[in-house]
């Protein structure tokens, strides 16, 4: 049984020995930032490599902790994340002097979120989502000499306290009318009462907070431009990632009797997340507050594939988030690398950057193209699979509202790659020093963009382990 008990946790076990070994570093003589860095990667690449290792589908504490063959691809393309995450900023990492504090608060972060992902009942849910949040507010704050990470440390907390009220709320309302919060139980034991149907509303109102679904999107894009920009990509990609796996287990899997119910809540929130981020997008001049409400109008896609309830739904999901990290990665890893030599970020500012600086030029562009579903890019097949699952359910207006809003997102990222190719500058970006692990995070970015997409193998290799 220790052995069964090691074998099923490793994930957390080996993140939780990474911290504490952080920690003891920090509590020692230290190391100097450029070694600690060096390490840290070192030890995020073994995590994540050792992630397709020794797995095995199993639960613990009766039923609390639950693994499976695709609960460990999902933990691994968050590992994977992390790992970009610690290469694409490095020149940020390298400046700060609490370099060891922000990793472990990150790596705590992702924590929460692999016990959420396993969490086999609503307790351990909710104490999951609770160290999965309350580290990504410190890190929003960073930036201590700047007024705006405090204001978007502040505007998370607050948003979280909301979510995690209306949460509870909702938790207690499925207790009260079924006796159980155990995930294994509970399909058994709801029968679609107007109690349930209001827990099952206030469940999925924290969900849509933490996914920024319309319209509790609100504190997106303030949190996302007073953040630090290695925080707000842990936010855009990882926490986004992690909430929209467990969201569609516990529709999939927990409220299945109540598919109809949240089939339509689903669908109508899709199409508003979608409309609205599509349309806030287009008025950003800020590069992260138009990736905020990109984002947004990202998880309006993902809602597309979820609605399905399907095999094929699950599987477009965790692919299409697959994508997402390398798209999104990319196109933060460029703005990062912008911000940090110039200080700038505004899209007007990107204005003739082709001409001084072509590899950051085509990453963007590759990245902006997947984000707007451009064909040959990753990006492309990652929403056509979602459409099609959505379209399992014979709703046709609704995937066709879905279509249109990929035209109209076309716009405005093709805005920036003209402002990036085509546009002249009188005072364009001087040639910009990357580097080298955020060149090769880059690379690795632009590589998955074009080949995840490519290699049809990667699709039924998840689509095997749903």
């Amino acid at each position: 049984m220790p052995n069964e008990f090691f074998i099923l946790m490793k994930p957390e076990l080996v993140l939780t020995g990474i911290i504490f070994l952080l920690l003891f570093i920090k509590l020692g003589k230290g190391l100097k930032n450029d070694t600690l860095l060096l390490l840290i990667q070192v030890l995020l690449l073994l995590n994540f490599i050792g992630g397709f290792f020794f797995n095995k589908e199993g639960v613990l504490f009766d039923g609390m902790y639950q693994t499976s063959a695709l609960i460990a691809l999902q933990k691994n393309i968050l590992s994977l994340a992390v790992y970009l995450i610690s290469l694409l900023f490095a020149d940020w990492f390298k400046k700060q002097e609490h370099m060891p504090e922000f990793f472990v608060l990150m790596l705590s972060a992702m924590l929460g979120m692999f016990f959420l992902i396993s969490s086999g009942n609503l307790l351990m849910f909710f104490l999951a989502l609770e160290l999965a949040t309350i580290p990504v507010a410190a890190m929003a704050n960073f930036d201590l000499d700047k007024k705006r990470s405090s204001e978007a440390a502040m505007k998370m907390i607050l948003s979280s306290a909301f979510s995690s009220g209306i949460l509870l709320f909702g938790i207690s309302l499925v207790y009260g009318s079924t006796g159980s919060i155990s995930f294994a139980e509970l399909p058994g034991l709801l029968n679609g009462s107007p109690l349930q149907i209001l827990a099952l509303v206030f469940l999925f109102s924290a969900f849509a907070f933490k996914l920024s679904i319309v319209p509790f999107h609100l504190w997106t894009a303030d949190v996302y431009e007073g953040s630090p920009m290695a925080t707000t990509a842990f936010l855009s990609v990882i926490s986004k990632g992690a909430v929209a796996f467990i969201f569609m287990a516990t529709l999939y899997k927990v409220f299945q009797p109540m598919h109809e119910v949240w089939y339509n809540m689903v669908m109508i929130l899709s199409i508003a997340t979608m409309v609205i981020g599509n349309l806030f997008a287009l008025r950003q001049q800020n590069i992260k507050r138009f990736l905020a409400f990109s984002s947004i109008a990202q998880v309006g896609f993902i809602l597309v594939g979820l609605s399905s309830n399907s095999i094929e739904g699950t599987t477009s999901v965790v692919y299409f988030i697959l994508i997402y990290v390398f798209s999104n990665l990319a196109a933060f890893g460029v703005a990062a690398a912008i911000a940090s030599n110039t200080g700038k970020e505004n899209i007007d500012d990107y204005k003739g950057l082709y001409r001084t600086n072509p590899f950051l030029s085509w990453v963007l562009a590759l990245a902006l193209f997947s984000l707007a579903g451009i064909p040959p890019t990753a990006g492309f097949f990652g929403k056509l699979f979602l459409l099609t699952a959505g379209a399992s359910k014979g709703s046709f207006l609704f995937i066709t509202i879905a279509a249109l809003n990929m035209i109209i997102s076309l716009y405005y990222y093709l805005r920036v790659i003209r402002a990036v190719f085509m546009d002249q500058n009188d005072e364009p970006i001087e040639k910009i020093r990357i580097e080298p692990s955020a060149k090769f995070a880059l690379m690795i970015c632009g590589a998955g963009i074009i080949l995840v997409g490519l290699l049809s193998w990667i699709y039924d290799y998840i689509q095997n382990l749903v």
